[in-house]
């Protein structure tokens, strides 16, 4: 049977790490994607298309959706970029949109659940949400590619935060070369 995954895509710059990842694990499992109206907005001004993938679309107002119960199986969910606002909301349990009832009920049902925030400088709020997000469950992964792999491109970099992602998730890929193996 498929894996079977939630992304989320939220108002943040860095709308291309979501895309990358679709791009890659819509072939290898089945995707639900909820894309916030902000995110929408950003991915226009960053020149992403979101739209195209081989998945299941749900909008982010519906709360009636499979995805708000915990009925609903999945293996895990990422939200790229993740914003501080639905960092903020998803570590105090506001479930008011799809995308942070969808966290909640992953946070519950004990899955992985993967926030990918890209801001900087962080706040002293910023990291206490981070710290309470992981607390409860969550894996914070602050988007911030590494260079040991060497990257030529814009590209380069973000297959190697993608990468990390699929190896929390547990998918098998060739994106980037892992710390101690020769680089491609």
């Amino acid at each position: 049977m498929k894996k079977r995954f939630v992304v989320a895509v939220t108002g943040a710059s860095g709308i291309l790490y979501a895309r990358r990842l679709l791009e890659v694990l819509t072939p290898a499992a089945e995707v639900h994607i909820i894309i916030s109206d902000v995110a929408e907005r950003i991915a226009q001004l960053e020149g992403v298309d979101l739209s195209g993938f081989d998945a299941v679309y749900a909008n982010n107002e519906d709360m009636f959706a499979a995805l708000a119960s915990g009925s609903f199986r999945y293996d895990g969910m990422v939200v790229v970029p993740c914003s501080m606002k639905t960092l903020a909301a998803i570590t105090a349990g506001v479930s008011d949109n799809l995308i942070t009832r969808a966290a909640d009920v992953c946070l519950k049902e004990g899955r992985t659940c993967l926030l990918m925030p890209r801001e900087m400088p962080l706040s002293r709020i910023h990291l206490r949400n981070m710290l309470e997000a992981d607390e409860a469950g969550a894996t914070v992964m602050v988007i911030s590619p590494a260079f040991y792999t060497k990257p030529k491109t814009i590209d380069d970099l973000v297959d190697m935060v993608v990468a990390r992602v699929l190896d929390h998730l547990g998918v098998e890929h060739d994106l980037s070369s892992r710390w101690g193996e020769e680089n491609a």
